[in-house]
């Protein structure tokens, strides 16, 4: 049966249908807000999946780039592997709902989110996430929720709550921002050096702004909603529990204390798990429930340690782990610079080029294209494994647009630096935030490589700790407190506020009074770290690096971009060809050049300089004798562009034939000495450059000729080239 039902998210209007399409799936809901309709469908498998020890959900965000009227580029004119910004969408959607499912669930749980149709005023990400947790609600899945969700900007001073496109193109703050009645789940956000202050501010009137749409799915699932079905789980046998707590909680206790390295800790804890485990071998599922056991045991034991001051390196709460910082160690790159801290290490390399080189996307978002790019690596062996290489998955994606985004606000312009930025941050080592290490290096690597952005910035990951009314805010945690803490709370930012914010909450009950107390904790740490980079570097280098290319960068009319390319672009390939370099044409006339060579991109420079330059009266060029008649010459003065000498001005004597003074192909200097208004007719005199005239006695002189025609610039056939009439390229 068809259901409609109608929330507010901030300032849209979002209706939530049901009923109409994909009746087959255990849970769908159509998503409307505007033009853009989302199909969001949830789907379980009847029996659990056997040998996991994690919850098989799976979210993806499905585009459909006749959403937006759009075929596909490429050869094969389908959607193929999705996009970055799909799969950032729906690693968006699942971490607020992962917190909400019993995490003994071993049944695969999927979540599809189809882009049917798109708005180009709307956002999907938020609409997505709200899509899914209604689509839950009304399933048999068992589900926490619901969950709703709100993306807040900031114009001219005031919170806008699901702004449109066109409004966040002025805002200084995007947080997209999910959670339930009680507590914020999740936090994602990119902010234009904003004040802590401010984000509090966000967070809390953005999760009163949600609560509409929290009641409307609640009524959804009490009126349309399916009974819930059991899955099997498993939870530690109360027996076995207390059993493994009296032999070994002192044990790990001990383990965790005195060992002062992760791979330690980890071996000495593999042996106890090992002690345990030793005789189950041909008992799977008692070897499962002991090492369940042991893994409640050990989170037990490091989170009351925590509580009491003791974290697992011997740290206090507020205390950061040695750190170094060093630029320069690749002589090739354009820029590197290596961030250290504690057991977490990454190298970042800047790599320049041109404009041809931007990241052209094929996406439903509005933008066409990326000039600064940021990938993350994060290869086996820094946390000591040996797996095969695969692409980069979804984790490093999301690692790499949360430092991208933290950079994004301090590059400079592509009219300050009209350079192509892409830097990767390769993971050496790991043992907690390498997505804050990359922001770290990063800005490292790019201040190495002569880029002038406004300001470095430092990135730090905070936790949380909580039981009852006491809890600990950590600074900079490592893997082990990441794992067993409460929070995920990572904070990039410069010195003067906040870039970029990710937040994941596994707690129910987040204050105020926390989260304000988190984000001052980590301006403090961000300060100090700061504080350590400018140790090896404060500022840009005022020179990019000899391996860089250089470019040149010239403004031209729009209406002479035809000539500079040429009949399908061979004036520009014979630049290119002459010179060696290599050349970007804008549409707003922008022309890029770019070369290793200083002198050649000086050549290619000159060469598009004649191409577009206009004739001024007064000045004298040497140009060539294109053709002659018996009232003078005509003489080309620039690419395309002549004028005439009259026989009059062609000597400092009487000439009788035009042919006793000049013949076509000689090259004589002249001046211009008037260029007729309207039809820009250009008067050119030998006879100024021979006897020194001044430009008004060359002007004088002129007015004085009888001329039965003049020069103009050419356009084709006998009277010359003019500019060519090609289309737009760019190469």
């Amino acid at each position: 049966m068809l259901r409609n039902y109608t929330t507010r998210v901030g300032q849209q209007e979002v209706t939530l249908e049901t009923g109409r399409l994909a009746g087959l799936a255990d849970g769908a809901v159509t998503v409307h807000c505007g033009d853009m309709v989302l199909l969001v469908t949830v789907t379980a498998s009847d029996e659990p999946r056997e040998g996991i020890d994690f919850l098989p959900l799976m979210v993806d965000f499905e585009e459909r780039l006749y959403a937006a009227g759009r075929i596909p580029g490429g050869y094969i004119k389908r959607e193929g592997r999705p996009s970055e910004e799909a799969i950032l969408t729906g690693r968006l959607v699942d971490r607020p709902l992962r917190p909400l499912f019993d995490k003994s669930i071993r049944n695969d749980i999927q979540v599809i989110i189809t882009a049917l149709s798109a708005d180009p005023e709307v956002l999907m990400d938020v609409l997505a996430i709200l899509g899914a947790s209604a689509a839950l609600m009304i399933s048999d899945i068992p589900f926490g929720g619901p969950v709703g969700a709100v993306r807040v900007g900031y114009v001219d001073g005031q919170f806008v709550f699901n702004p449109t496109v066109s409004q966040m193109e002025a805002s200084t703050l995007d947080l997209r921002l999910a959670g339930t009645e009680d507590a914020i789940l999740m936090v994602e956000a990119g902010a234009q050096e904003v004040p802590e202050e401010l984000l509090v501010r966000a967070l809390r009137e953005g999760h009163a702004a949600i609560q509409d749409s929290i009641v409307v799915q609640r009524r959804m699932a009490e009126e349309i909603g399916k009974p819930k079905r059991e899955m099997i789980t498993r939870s530690p046998d109360p027996e076995l529990l207390s059993d493994v707590t009296a032999r070994f909680q002192d044990r790990i206790a001990e383990a965790v204390r005195t060992t002062a390295s992760k791979e330690e800790r980890s071996q000495a804890l593999d042996a106890l798990r090992d002690e345990l485990l030793a005789g189950t071998e041909d008992d799977q599922e008692r070897a499962r429930s002991l090492a369940d056991a042991f893994e409640s045991v050990f989170q037990k034991v490091v989170r009351s340690e925590i509580l009491e001051h003791r974290r697992p390196d011997g740290r206090d709460w507020e205390e950061i782990r040695p750190i170094s910082a060093e630029v320069g160690l690749l002589p090739r790159a354009h820029g590197s610079g290596l961030f250290t801290r504690g057991e977490t290490q990454v190298l970042s390399v800047v790599t320049l080029g041109t404009a041809s080189d931007e990241q052209m996307l094929d996406t439903l978002s509005a933008e066409e294209s990326k000039r600064y790019m940021h990938h993350y690596n994060f290869p086996p062996f820094s946390v000591g494994e040996a797996r095969p290489l695969r692409g980069p998955g979804r984790r490093e994606i999301g690692h790499g647009a949360l430092a991208e985004r933290a950079l994004l606000p301090v590059v400079p312009s592509e009219e300050q630096f009209p350079y192509t930025m892409r830097v990767v941050s390769e993971v050496l080592s790991s043992n907690g935030s390498t997505s804050m290490a990359s922001v770290c290096g990063s800005s490292l690597a790019l201040m190495d490589a002569g880029v002038p952005i406004s300001r470095p910035v430092a990135g730090i990951a905070m936790g949380l700790v909580k039981e009852g009314d006491r809890y600990a805010v950590l600074s900079d945690i490592q893997g082990m407190e990441d794992h067993l803490g409460d929070m995920d709370f990572k904070v990039a930012g410069t010195r003067d506020g906040v870039t970029a914010l990710q937040m994941d909450i596994k707690v129910k009950g987040l204050s105020d009074e926390i989260l304000a107390r988190a984000l001052e904790q980590a301006r403090v740490g961000r300060l100090f770290i700061l504080d350590k980079m400018a140790e090896a570097i404060a500022e840009p280098r005022p020179q990019l690096s000899p391996h860089a290319p250089r470019i040149t960068m010239l403004k031209i009319d729009v209406s002479k971009i035809g000539t500079v390319i040429g009949p399908g672009g061979k004036t520009v390939r014979g630049i290119i060809e002459e010179t060696g370099v290599k050349i970007d044409i804008e549409d707003d006339g922008t022309v890029l050049i770019a070369s290793d060579d200083a002198a050649a991109a000086e050549l290619a420079r000159r060469r598009v300089e004649a191409l577009v330059e206009e004739a001024q009266i007064g000045r004298i060029y040497t140009g060539k004798v294109v053709r002659t008649t018996d009232f003078g010459a005509f003489v080309e003065i620039l690419p395309g562009t002549d004028g005439l000498v009259h026989i009059s001005q062609l000597a400092d004597y009487r000439a009788e034939k035009v042919e006793d003074v000049v013949h076509v192909g000689d090259e004589i200097m002249v001046m211009v000495t008037d260029i007729e208004p309207g039809t820009g007719r250009i008067r050119l005199s030998r006879q100024a450059v021979l006897e020194g005239w001044t430009t008004e006695e060359a002007r004088e002189r002129d007015r004085a000729i009888s001329r039965p025609q003049g020069g103009r610039p050419r356009r084709g056939g006998d009277g010359g080239g003019g500019r060519p009439q090609g289309r737009r390229d760019r190469r």
